[in-house]
């Protein structure tokens, strides 16, 4: 019975793969999302049937009413949306395919997997006759990959209506094993809160001329230079929050050695974790301070040309203790150093980190618990964004977590080649959204 029900929950997941849903910040045209919502009706007839549908833009917003107005309601969200999928895959990348105990195709993972096991819990609940006592809003939109448009457009037109949710539960964290490095388990990762974003642009410029009698410190000199200074983020802050403490005393027993006595004694060990985590996990050491990445450049037309004018773009994640105007005020400082202009091309938006010790986060540990007994709940900073910070506005406790085990080829294929997700991990993925709309 458990394996059909697993192979039932892979068909309903193939059908939503099939249909390319690639969004892209030039082409708005939405007619592929009107589709992808044809297919969502035809997929989920009784929870469509039930709820309330807003569409904004090819984005959904979703109630289904509850029995007590006075509770807060709450929101589940995953995105519909997906990256493109280039270069040679195992299997065709809007297949479908299911073979090897696996789903293939782009989106199992981010996220239309979440959202196809998310509804199918609601779908499930109401053939069952069940009625939530709060209010229960789901929301899928199509513009997370490019920017949020249509999350920050739902969010501004429920702040409208002096809308309050006790929690938003999004994309995020997932199950899986030793998730920084050091750590002999594996574990379900719970976003409580997420880095901000911003896009810097950095130009230098000079008065150009012929490669053939070149001055000291062109435009692309002094980006080299300025580079490789900025790569060492020593003018960003280091900390190590009280969420990332928790993180690491969580992970503690299963390690060994000089870091199980470190992470076991965090408080104590905290000089010497903040220079060791940068060599031991690039992604545990960016929950400690403001990164920047370097993405994009342009100089001259020519090969035997000085340019007048040369540029590079930063994507910078800043931290939530030094904050993006301290960040981009000290990347500023540093570029100012090399005759180095700084342009803020897309100010991003700032979000807050839930209390790992609420009720919120209590109710996800718990519905882990009850799940995945196996597993222990962790909470963590994300160094990625999605669609919930938008919703910060109108929730204390912005949760990001999705109930799939993965291992690291998995996590590896987000945005990647040959993205895929076990077919024996969606069932308790459905009995994990039933128990959070069931019991929240």
């Amino acid at each position: 019975m458990s394996e059909n029900r697993a192979m039932q929950y892979a068909e309903v997941l193939s059908t939503l793969i099939k249909v390319e849903t690639i969004s892209s910040r030039e082409n708005k045209d939405i007619t592929k999302f009107l589709g992808f919502h044809k297919v969502l009706r035809e997929t989920f007839p009784n929870f469509f049937n039930t709820v309330e549908c807003e569409e904004f833009d090819g984005s959904l917003l979703l109630k289904w009413k509850g029995t007590d107005p006075s509770l807060k309601p709450i929101m589940l969200m995953n995105h519909h949306d997906v990256v493109e999928a280039s270069g040679e895959w195992t299997h065709p990348a809007f297949s479908g395919a299911i073979a090897d105990g696996k789903v293939w195709g782009r989106g199992t993972l981010d996220t239309k997997g979440g959202l196809a096991m998310m509804l199918q819990a609601a779908e499930e609940l109401i053939k069952e006759g069940f009625t939530p006592k709060r209010d229960t809003y789901f929301v899928t939109a199509c513009t997370e990959e490019t920017g949020g448009e249509t999350a920050e457009t739902m969010s501004r037109a429920l702040q409208e209506r002096n809308m309050e949710f006790y929690m938003v539960l999004d994309e995020g964290g997932m199950i899986l094993y030793d998730p920084i490095g050091g750590a002999d388990g594996t574990f379900a990762m719970v976003g409580v809160g997420e880095k901000g974003y911003v896009d810097l642009k950095f130009i230098a410029k000079s008065n150009g001329g012929h490669a053939s009698a070149p001055g000291k410190n062109t435009p692309l000199v002094r980006l080299g230079k300025f580079m490789a200074e900025a790569e060492k983020a020593e003018c960003f802050d280091v900390y190590m929050s009280d969420t990332v403490k928790e993180m690491l005393s969580r992970f503690a027993p299963t390690m060994s050695g000089i870091m199980k006595t470190a992470c076991g004694n965090v408080n104590t060990f905290k000089p010497v974790l903040k220079k060791v985590m940068p060599a031991i996990s690039p992604a545990g050491a960016a929950m400690l301070r403001t990164t920047l990445a370097f993405t994009m450049s342009k100089g001259s037309e020519g090969a035997n040309v000085i340019p007048q004018e040369a540029w590079v773009v930063g994507n910078m994640r800043f931290s939530h203790h030094q904050g993006k105007k301290a960040s981009v005020d000290a990347i500023t400082a540093l570029a100012k150093k090399y005759d180095i202009e700084t342009e803020i091309i897309d100010d991003g938006i700032e979000s807050d980190i839930t209390d790992f010790k609420g009720d919120a986060f209590k109710f996800i540990e718990k519905a882990v618990s009850n799940v995945f007994p196996e597993y222990k709940a962790v909470p963590y900073i994300m160094n990625a964004a999605t669609d919930s910070r938008y919703f910060c506005k109108l929730c204390d406790s912005c949760l990001r977590f999705v109930p799939f085990k993965i291992d690291k080829q998995q996590l590896d294929s987000v945005h990647g080649i040959d993205e895929n997700v076990d077919v024996a991990t969606l069932a308790p993925a459905v009995d994990f959204y039933k128990y959070v709309i069931r019991e929240a």
